[in-house]
C-alpha cells in the first residue's frame, strides 16, 4: 500500500498523541517511521485522495501536533511515496541534507505575503507620476473625450504605466520585509497578484514582521496585502535533486516529496 508523507522529523522527536488520525475517511492511522537519526511521519494513503477540506485540515493539524513538539520539515498535502521502505530509503540516502534543514528551520515558521493592486488608487498614482498622462487625459477631457484614435493611445499608455508600477511595487515590498525575516523565497506566479513572497520568521519574531507588514501597508495605500501565517515552512525545505519520485494523489497537484512555494 502507498504511504501518505506528512512531514519528517529528527529520530529524537516526543511521540504523537495515541490514535491520532490522518487523511482518509475513516481517518488513517497517523504512525512514525524511523531511519537512522530521523523519522517520517505517515499513515496509510487512501485510495482517491482529493483536497477536501476534511484531509486538508487533516493534513495541518498533523504537522500542528507534530510541531509542537519540534521541528518538523513539512511536506505539502498529497505527497505520496510507493511504500514505507521507500520513505526510509530516502531518509537514509538524504541524512545530510534533511538533518541540516531541521537544524535550519527549528523555531522558525512561514508567512506567505501577496500583494495586488487596489485598481481605483493604482489608477490615482499613475496620474500623479506620468504628466503625459496627465496631458493626454485633459486633451480629451476638453475634446469631449477625445477620438477613437486618442482613446486607444491613452489606454495603452495607463496600461503601460500600471504594469511598470507592479513590477516597481513588487520589488518595493520584496526588499521592505527582507530584512525583517531570515529567508525569503519566491512563489510562483499567479493571476490577480503582483507579488507572491514567503518569508522565514524566527517565531518569536513573528509580532516585529507583522508590524513591518502594517508598516508597508501604511506606505503603500494603492496596494492590497495578504498575509498568510505563521505556516509550516514549506517554502524552505528546499529539495535536492534526489529527492524520491512522489506519487501525486489523484486530483492533487504539484505534490511533491519537499514542495517549494507558499499557499
Amino acid at each position: 500500500m502507498s504511504t501518505y508523507i506528512y512531514g519528517i522529523t529528527e529520530g529524537s522527536h516526543p511521540s504523537l498523541p495515541d490514535g491520532m488520525g490522518g487523511v482518509g475517511d475513516p481517518p488513517r492511522p497517523v504512525r512514525i517511521l524511523k531511519e537512522g537519526e530521523l523519522a517520517a511521519i505517515v499513515s496509510d494513503a487512501p485510495e482517491g485522495l482529493r483536497p477536501k477540506r476534511r484531509d486538508l485540515l487533516a493534513h495541518q493539524t498533523v504537522l500542528g501536533e507534530a510541531g509542537a513538539g519540534g521541528p518538523v520539515l513539512p511536506m505539502r498535502f498529497g505527497s505520496v511515496a510507493a511504500d514505507d521502505e521507500a520513505v526510509t530509503t530516502v531518509l537514509a540516502e538524504r541524512a545530510e541534507h534533511y538533518a541540516e534543514r531541521l537544524r535550519t528551520l527549528a523555531g522558525k515558521v512561514e508567512y506567505n505575503v501577496k500583494a495586488s493592486h487596489d485598481e481605483e488608487a493604482v489608477l490615482h498614482r499613475v496620474l500623479g507620476e506620468n504628466p503625459d498622462i496627465r496631458a493626454l487625459t485633459e486633451a480629451n477631457r476638453q475634446a469631449g473625450g477625445g477620438s477613437y484614435e486618442q482613446k486607444m493611445r491613452l489606454g495603452e499608455m495607463v496600461a503601460a504605466a500600471v504594469q511598470a508600477r507592479e513590477v516597481a511595487d513588487a520589488v518595493e515590498v520584496r526588499q521592505a520585509l527582507e530584512p525583517a525575516a531570515d529567508a525569503v523565497s519566491s512563489g510562483p506566479e499567479s493571476t490577480g497578484w503582483l507579488t507572491n513572497v514567503s518569508f522565514l520568521v524566527e517565531r518569536d519574531q513573528a509580532a516585529a514582521f507583522l508590524e513591518t507588514v502594517e508598516r508597508v501597508r501604511t506606505a503603500m495605500p494603492h496596494l492590497e496585502l495578504r498575509v498568510n501565517g505563521p505556516l509550516p515552512p514549506y517554502s524552505f525545505v528546499e529539495p535536492g535533486p534526489s529527492e524520491p519520485a512522489a506519487e501525486p494523489a489523484a486530483g492533487t497537484t504539484g505534490a511533491t516529496a519537499a514542495p517549494r512555494g507558499g499557499e
